[in-house]
């Protein structure tokens, strides 16, 4: 995890709240020009940035579409 702000375009999350709380954000540009994910908190755009493994995004993308959140 790296708190230098990236420039990439940023993406939030469908499975955000929708009355803009726990707001995910990843940048699928930089996730298929490099294979990591960049994913913050979209509301918190100069904080921290968490890279993962493709796969790892996957799984929490299954995990949020599971209503795991």
């Amino acid at each position: 995890m790296t708190s230098t702000p990236h420039p990439h375009t940023w993406v939030k999350s469908s499975y955000s709240d929708p009355d803009g709380s726990n707001c995910v954000a990843w940048a699928p540009a930089h996730a298929s020009a490099y294979g990591v994910v960049p994913v913050r908190d979209s509301e918190r755009t100069d904080g921290p940035v968490l890279t993962v493994s493709p796969q790892a995004f996957a799984g929490l993308v299954t995990f949020a579409r599971s209503g795991g959140l």
